[in-house]
């Protein structure tokens, strides 16, 4: 059952604690990523008959596998699929930046360039965590930003087969090249290339503990979105909130993962009494109620503080994944969050429509990370990089002043160069 305490009451005088899984794969995943290197597609095939039960000849997804796959999902579904689409493509296409260029002195230009990525890999879990919502998400942004190629790696099911969900989602996103490889095999793949899977400048997407570790250990070799933990729910509610409502919002991330977080803070202790018992009438009706019932018993908590004041206080303490503000006229108190991935605003607005519809990215910041930093977004994509020209004559006019200023440093060298051409006129 989930806990209700009241603020200031915590032990060791914590707001929240998240739980987050302690098992060291970090040798493993090492091991994994240096046969990868040394053996490429040799020690993919071997990973995805052990990890996967699948014996491949190649990896790569074919057209015709493609277009079975969109032949065989419901076409509602589709329909649904590029409605999302046309809704992310709406809000980020809004994100991008564009180059800029000052020349207001006379024999001086600086700038700077904004640059895709070349190529941009997205992992996509399978299995159980099958997720079309996420290749859409990872996907539309690398496209919106120009990268020149969009690889998506996702694991294989026994008899070599993707999810038809996901290669339909990768359809109507636009994705180039799909591989049936997972795990952190695949994120090696694409941080060093095999002979069949081409390196990419920039890794992205969600996964388990050993696609995460494998994701920190490339780093480096490739850019990389974010180390993403268990998946988190905040709702922020009051005394007028409808507790069948926000029981089923904390319960939409509670059957993510059992390590998943689901936390209500309100300032009504009635309401949070109905709450908890709202969540035991509903995890029975559930389809992953197992899952759903270890996370609420695990990382479940409902906070009772005296004030939304002090409501908002703690949510910005947490900095939550997810936020939603289940409270009348929620544009009153979006300034004053100051921590959070995506921000879900008033009473009819559950997390679930930014998972896969509303349009704003659902690939976020988890694990307290929202304090600094951001959801997935155009930007994951691009690079900038800036130049500078000077005349002659420009330089002549600053030659002396760069001169004295690297001297400071004790750099001749710096100042030396910063001169010279002036000492041969």
């Amino acid at each position: 059952m989930i806990k209700i305490m009241k603020y200031g009451e915590e032990p060791n005088g914590k707001i929240f604690a998240r739980s987050v899984p302690t098992a060291d794969v970090s040798g493993i995943v090492a091991d994994i990523i240096e046969n990868v290197k040394a053996n490429g597609d040799k020690a993919l095939k071997e990973y995805t008959e052990k990890f996967d039960g699948a014996r491949l000849d190649g990896f790569l997804v074919s057209e015709q596998e493609i277009g079975e796959a969109v032949n065989a999902v419901e076409p509602k579904f589709l329909e649904i699929l590029k409605r999302a689409s046309e809704n992310i493509t709406k809000f980020h296409s809004r994100q991008v930046r564009n180059s800029f260029i000052i020349n207001d002195e006379n024999g001086i230009v600086i700038g700077q360039k904004i640059i895709p990525v070349d190529r941009a890999g997205l992992y996509v879990p399978g299995g159980t965590a099958a997720y079309p919502s996420t290749v859409l998400m990872d996907a539309i942004p690398a496209k919106i930003a120009g990268c020149k190629e969009v690889v998506m790696v996702t694991p294989p099911n026994s008899e070599g087969k993707v999810n038809p969900a996901i290669l339909a989602a990768a359809y109507v996103a636009g994705v180039d090249k799909i591989f049936k490889v997972g795990g952190a095999q695949a994120i090696a793949a694409l941080a060093y290339g095999t002979e069949s899977i081409p390196k990419v400048d920039k890794i992205v997407g969600p996964g388990n503990a050993f696609v995460a570790e494998a994701k920190k250990q490339v780093f480096g070799a490739v850019s990389i979105d974010m180390i993403a933990g268990p998946s988190e729910i905040l709702v922020v509610a009051d005394s007028k909130s409808n507790a069948k409502y926000v029981a089923a919002d904390l319960l939409s991330q509670a059957e993510h993962d059992k390590m998943a977080s689901a936390v209500l803070v309100t300032d009504s202790y009635e309401l949070a009494v109905e709450v908890q018992s709202e969540i035991e009438k509903q995890l029975p009706l559930l389809s992953r109620e197992e899952i759903a019932r270890a996370s609420i018993d695990v990382n479940g908590k409902i906070i009772v503080a005296d004030s939304l004041s002090v409501v908002i206080d703690i949510a910005n303490e947490i900095a939550p994944e997810h936020l939603e503000l289940c409270v009348d006229n929620p544009f009153d108190y979006l300034d004053s969050i100051r921590h959070a991935g995506s921000i879900f605003m008033g009473r009819s607005c559950p997390e679930a429509l930014g998972d896969y519809f509303a349009g704003p990215n659902h690939t976020l910041p988890t694990s307290g990370t929202a304090k600094f930093s951001s959801p997935l977004s155009v930007d994951d994509f691009i690079k900038k990089t800036q130049y500078t020209y000077y005349t002659a004559e420009a330089l002549d006019r600053v030659a002396e002043d760069v001169a004295f200023f690297a001297e400071k440093e004790g750099l001749t060298a710096h100042a030396r160069s910063a001169v010279i051409r002036s000492e041969d006129k």
